[in-house]
């Protein structure tokens, strides 16, 4: 019983339910391009080593290449018995050329070989989402300069705290996608090691050159043991773990985007493209983007823990349990890109309404912090300062009066030391202005924050 490559060994035909159940090529056809690159870089390093001959390297690299176009035509035929599309280029490749086409498989095994082409595959994507987001920060610090006028709200616990400038609140986004971004370069310095030429688990006997391979393939690095090598999955649990933390930061602002547009805020409208109506309630628009980002959030938090628990169990080296890290990887990459491609053009479309925010930052005793600084000023301690603002506050709750409303004979009830510039420490474009230090809300902070992510942004651009 030899229909299978590895068939010598068995008497019994493989039962068609267990090669339904183990089959993975009906989701793992997406690795066939890096399969295609990975296997002529492997080719040529045969015939550099004088493994194979150069006319026989010709051959399998002109069978190879076909393949490649009927991969891309999507004329390439799957065969759900050959198990992944590893096994069907291989099966293919001696369809096409003879037997000579079973040479390529000399000095590996699909374990190091699918360690390639994941490497190979998860790198690209890498650098794709990269782009992405470098998309969404460029459509961020635009909206940020086009609104820069604009004052509303600063929030803790839900609750109005301070006014700031929306631009500002823009870039605390672009700094977490920022992050999020060297987090990803960081990681692919991981992903990019060269796992070809450790065989099943042991390495093999030929005298290849894997060097030679890594520099064909764009490698940085060897990966150094290859029983590691074989059985590691580190770089996908950690490239999950930052599509995670980039799906956490969308989901918080989906959150507000979704609070912002609800009509007791009504601080923003998301454009018609980008939201959806109800089937009963005709004056319904639902911002149906950001709540899908909200919930796919869950499902990438989901492979994420997958994964981990597919691997804390397994002993050195590989096992088929391994197989599973494919369908999380290719959907966490897929939500990933689909998500920020959306988002950046939601963010594109949104429409301020700046006016509302500005009245809302008035509400809510949000400069009361300024007064209490006011007060420090005039000698007077911080907590007592904070002590003397609250039973300000109380008076407006119970009066029904903003802070600016009070007359200055009704402040000097409360302390002596309050005089008519107290108006000024209160009023809400100059509590923002008056955070003028690194990091502040401050106008001229934030303009030079804007200047300098568009100059970076501007750099980055450059490399892609």
């Amino acid at each position: 019983m030899a229909s299978k490559p590895w068939g010598g060994r068995f008497s019994k035909e493989t039962d068609k339910t267990v090669e339904q159940f183990t089959a993975s090529v009906h989701y793992d056809v997406r690795l066939a391009p890096y399969d295609i690159e990975g296997s002529v870089a492997h080719c040529r390093m045969l015939a550099k080593q004088k493994i194979i001959s150069k006319q026989e390297a010709a051959k399998i690299i002109r069978g190879l290449t076909a393949i490649g176009k009927e991969i891309a035509k999507g004329t390439f035929p799957l065969r759900a018995e050959l198990e992944d599309i590893h096994m069907n280029i291989e099966h293919r490749l001696i369809e096409k050329i003879g037997a000579v086409g079973g040479k390529l498989h000399t000095a590996r095994s699909r374990n190091d070989q699918v360690a390639l082409d994941t490497r190979l595959y998860l790198r690209h994507e890498i650098a794709g989402i990269e782009r992405l987001i470098h998309g969404l920060m460029t459509a961020l610090v635009k909206k940020a300069g086009n609104e820069m006028g604009v004052v509303m709200p600063g929030f803790t616990h839900l609750q109005i705290g301070q006014p700031v400038l929306l631009s500002h609140h823009l870039l605390a986004y672009c700094e977490m996608f920022d992050r999020d971004r060297e987090r990803l370069s960081d990681c692919t310095s991981r992903v990019n090691r060269m796992p070809l030429g450790s065989g099943a688990l042991a390495g093999t006997s030929f005298p290849i050159d894997r060097r030679y391979v890594a520099k064909q393939l764009g490698f940085e690095a060897l990966t150094e043991n290859s029983m590691d090598a074989v059985s590691d999955r580190d770089y996908i649990i950690e490239f999950m773990a930052c599509a995670s933390i980039i799906m956490m930061h969308l989901s918080r602002f989906s959150e507000e985007l979704i609070l912002w547009s609800s009509s007791p805020f009504s601080f923003v409208e998301i454009g018609d493209d980008y939201c959806t109506g109800s089937s009963i309630m005709p004056q319904k628009k639902n911002p149906d983007v950001p709540e899908l980002v909200r919930g796919k959030t869950g499902r990438v938090y989901g492979h994420l823990m997958g994964i981990l628990t597919t691997l804390k169990g397994l002993p050195l080296t590989y096992n088929r349990d391994l197989q599973e890290d494919k369908e999380p990887l290719f959907d966490t990459v897929d939500t990933l890109k689909g998500s920020l491609t959306v988002f950046t053009g939601m963010i594109s479309g949104l429409c301020v309404h700046g006016e509302r925010m500005e009245e809302a930052a008035g509400w809510g005793y949000a400069t009361a912090t300024d007064l209490a600084d006011y007060l420090a000023r005039k000698n007077i301690p911080f907590r007592k300062a904070h002590e003397i603002t609250g039973k300000i506050v109380k008076h407006c709750i119970r009066t029904g009066q903003e802070l600016s409303s009070l007359s200055l004979h009704e402040f000097k009830k409360f302390h002596l030391s309050i005089e008519k510039d107290v108006y000024d420490a209160i009023d809400l474009r100059r509590s923002v202005s008056a955070r003028d230090i690194p990091g502040g809300t401050a106008p001229a902070r934030v303009r030079a924050r804007l200047l300098a992510l568009q100059r970076k942004l501007d750099k980055d651009a450059k490399t892609f």
